[in-house]
């Protein structure tokens, strides 16, 4: 595996919980200004939740793997690590880092000359499993793991642990001296979570023995069953935890697909799940007939929505005189049709009455949706009309779409490398200026682009509205399948319909895997949709970076050399993948007839129109990313660009577009973090050429990137200082909104469907898990037995 890949982002696990602040080495509270959108998790104190008790809680998947650094990792493998592992550091409720009590006494920087090195000061009741203390030995096994220089290991990734020099026990057992060879400002982000030697002495160990199971733990739960039959893992109590004690006895994590969420909620299999829109409308239509059912005398019968609700009386009437008229045949099948109507529609208010016992929290997930535009060639290559496609766009305007409807606030992001409330964040969006339809339409001027130009094509090709929308998606579309509408690079692959086995078999046809791991990164596995800012890093930048190599082997050589990037700060032309194929040959076949136009109100130059490829998924549940893109395309059609929507399949989305640079305008998202320096830069860096030719671009999939912007995420990377590492990233994020490679457009929203009783659980925000605190409310008569037995 290539040591140039970077740690990446991660995505918070869509179960992730709020941690209340903790004291520690966080970050200061006075910058990042206030987070978008609280926590909502019926935050209750210990003393108002019950001991005891099962949580069902939902997942996308069962893990493949345990071991959270491994290419194949996911959300449910962060998920199980977070409960069962020391996490050293943990995000609090504005995704700030800070200190885990339960694993540090404390943890900070005591030298910075003449190299850095950072002190670790150990929970002294802190030990694993077996009865041994967690220590300096466990901090060597996992850095000499992960730092690189062993290729046995098979890693996701090594970033921050090639940068130690040496790790070394302190003046006692319980302290851990580590010695960076290069200043790291992200040191906070090593070691978590932290894995016990066991499992990270050996290259087998580590490659195959936390597969399927850990021996060892040190977490408020123990990892019990993994059961593939019932699609469960069950995290029990640990009785030996140091810390205050797990209300649950167990914990149950369950794989359902999101499609089937409303439905295992409604059947009793579930008490927590991350829900779509649709899942939500759902709880939503349920609470609004159970209202209205009190106030009605004899109301009930079936809900005046889901299967049959949209027949009309003239369509009932009709098919009531089919099925009973004199034609047997169409009278047979008319009533069988019926009888299935009517069972749906049966099973449809069941379940709805079910599910007026859910509630739905709500809050903004660590992610925020973008629109990316591909810089290596055609009209984007221009920065003038990157900058104008960009002020072209009325982003309140866009956010509204998809999060108004949901009751949340509706403000678009301002930063590319961090969100509101987190200490990184301010709004460096004036460094291209906002919606103006006027500066848009003279940047294009100036680019050479103008109304009314001649346009010459092909005889015969259509023109305007005709040409202007495809869609060659083979996934069929419609409400409650689970898609949620916005993609998330290597996070809804799967979830989405990119199946593994697929996967796989698509990694096995290319061939050259020289190890399992590699195989199963060849596969370009996706991940589920959560991250966890410290223990998946650079996973998802693993796997879609694969997905990019699969792309273009797939492609072949020419593809792969002509992978082209656009720098502002550089002279000469990028070159977008697979442009001028079949130049120079010597038999071209004849040029086809040509015909010549005008363009009217839309833009011209050198007898091409300004037309954009849009490419937008066309799965089930997309309706709301698919509005959003059409308001784009309206956007710009005003002021003379013409957008071509092209909706494409889920699973082919990124692999066929995005990674091989297949299109000119594209909606996705990436996930926050709190270590922008390290997670980040891959997003953004400039494209270098690889040893074979091609240019190897990360993850920065608009292929726009300048020698500036590296240099500041380098600069801010290796200050310590935090507050002015922290002036290097908004400096970084300003010329990124400059560049204009990728437009931040809003925050995605995150709707978790919980029983009313489940407390301190839900919608998480940015925080992070604290397990031991989830459980069932006491009963009133219960808390105040409890009051009564205090005094």
């Amino acid at each position: 595996m290539s040591q140039r890949r970077r740690r990446s982002l991660a995505f918070l696990t869509s179960g992730v919980l709020a941690l209340p602040l903790l004291a520690g080495c966080g970050a200061g509270d006075e910058e990042g200004g206030p987070v978008a959108a609280g926590q909502d998790i019926a935050m209750t104190s210990r003393d108002r939740v019950a001991d005891g008790g099962v949580v069902r809680w939902a997942v996308d998947t069962l893990p493949d793997t345990l071991n959270t650094f491994q290419a194949d990792a996911d959300a449910t493998t962060a998920r199980i690590a977070g409960a069962v592992l020391p996490q050293l550091f943990v995000m609090d409720a504005k995704g700030q880092p800070v200190a885990n009590p339960d694993y540090l006494e404390k943890a900070e920087i005591v030298a910075r000359e003449p190299k850095q090195v950072v002190l670790y000061k150990l929970n002294q009741q802190a030990v694993w499993s077996d009865g041994r203390e967690i220590g300096a030995a466990d901090f060597v096994a996992q850095w000499r793991a992960l730092n690189g220089k062993d290729s046995a290991y098979w890693t996701a990734r090594n970033a921050g642990y090639e940068r130690i020099e040496k790790i070394e026990r302190g003046k006692t057992d319980l302290e851990v001296k580590v010695t960076f060879a290069k200043p790291y400002t992200d040191w906070r982000s090593l070691f978590t979570p932290l894995y016990p030697k066991q499992v990270t002495g050996t290259p087998d160990a580590f490659n195959e023995g936390a597969r399927g199971a850990l021996k060892v733990t040190a977490g408020a739960f123990n990892l019990g069953a993994v059961d593939k039959k019932t699609a469960t893992v069950a995290l029990t109590r640990n009785a030996r935890w140091w810390g205050r004690p797990a209300k649950l006895d167990t914990l149950v994590l369950t794989a359902v697909p999101r499609a089937e969420r409303p439905a295992a909620l409604a059947a009793g299999k579930l008490d927590m799940a991350e829900i779509d829109r649709t899942g939500a409308d759902r709880i939503a239509l349920a609470h609004r007939d159970a209202k209205a059912a009190k106030g009605a005398e004899g109301a009930g019968g079936a809900p005046a929505h889901g299967p049959g609700a949209s027949v009309t009386a003239a369509q009932a009437t009709m098919s009531w005189a089919i099925a009973y008229g004199a034609d047997e045949s169409k009278a047979k099948e008319e009533q069988a049709s019926r009888a299935a109507n009517a069972e749906a529609a049966k099973k449809y208010a069941e379940e709805q009455n079910a599910l007026r016992t859910f509630a739905v929290r709500k809050s903004l997930e660590p992610a925020y949706t973008q629109l990316a535009m591909n810089g290596a060639s055609g009209p984007l290559a221009d920065e003038r009309v990157r900058r104008a496609v960009a002020r072209a766009l009325d982003r309140k305007a866009l956010a509204e779409i998809v999060l108004k409807p949901l009751g949340l606030p509706a403000k678009p992001v301002g930063s590319h490398l961090a969100l509101a409330g987190q200490p990184a964040y301010a709004d460096n969006s004036d460094a291209l200026g906002g919606q103006d339809t006027q500066a848009a339409q003279a940047l294009l001027a100036d680019a050479g682009w103008r109304r009314g130009g001649k346009i010459t094509e092909p005889a015969g090709a259509k023109a305007g509205p005709e040409a202007s929308s495809e869609d060659d998606g083979k996934t069929p579309s419609g409400p409650g399948t689970g898609n949620d509408g916005l993609y998330v690079v290597g996070q809804d692959d799967e979830r989405n319909g990119d199946e593994r086995g697929g996967d796989e078999r698509a990694g096995d046809e290319q061939g050259g895997a020289g190890n399992p791991q590699d195989a199963r990164l060849a596969a370009g596995p996706g991940l589920s949709p959560a991250l966890t800012v410290t223990p998946l890093a650079a996973q998802q930048q693993a796997s879609l970076l694969a997905q990019a190599d699969v792309a273009r082997a797939a492609a072949g050589p020419d593809a792969a050399r002509d992978t082209a990037t656009t720098d502002t700060d550089a002279k000469g032309a990028p070159v977008r993948e697979g442009d001028g194929a079949g130049q120079g040959k010597a038999s071209a076949a004849p040029a086809p007839a040509k015909q010549a136009r005008t363009s009217g109100s839309m833009l011209a130059k050198d007898g091409k129109a300004l037309s954009l490829r849009f490419v937008l998924p066309s799965g089930p549940g997309s309706e709301s990313l698919r509005a959003v893109g059409e308001r784009i395309a309206q956007m710009l059609q005003k002021v003379g660009i013409q957008a071509e929507l092209k909706k494409v399949a889920d699973e082919s989305f990124f692999k066929d577009h995005i990674a091989s640079g297949q299109y000119d305008l594209a909606l996705y998202s990436w996930p926050a973090t709190a270590y922008p320096a390290t997670d980040a830069r891959p997003i953004f860096a400039k494209p270098e050429p690889a040893a074979d030719g091609s240019l190897l671009v990360e993850q920065n999939y608009t292929r726009v990137g300048t020698d500036h912007i590296d240099q500041l995420f380098d600069q801010a990377l290796g200050e310590l200082d935090e507050g002015a590492s922290r002036d290097l990233i908004r400096k970084a994020d300003a010329r990124i909104w400059a560049a204009a490679g990728s437009i931040p457009l809003y925050q995605r929203p995150e709707l978790v469907a919980v029983k009313p009783s489940l407390v301190n659980a839900g919608a998480f925000g940015l925080g992070a898990p604290r397990f031991q605190d989830i459980g069932w409310k006491k009963s009133p008569a219960a808390t105040e037995k409890n009051a009564k037995e205090k005094k």
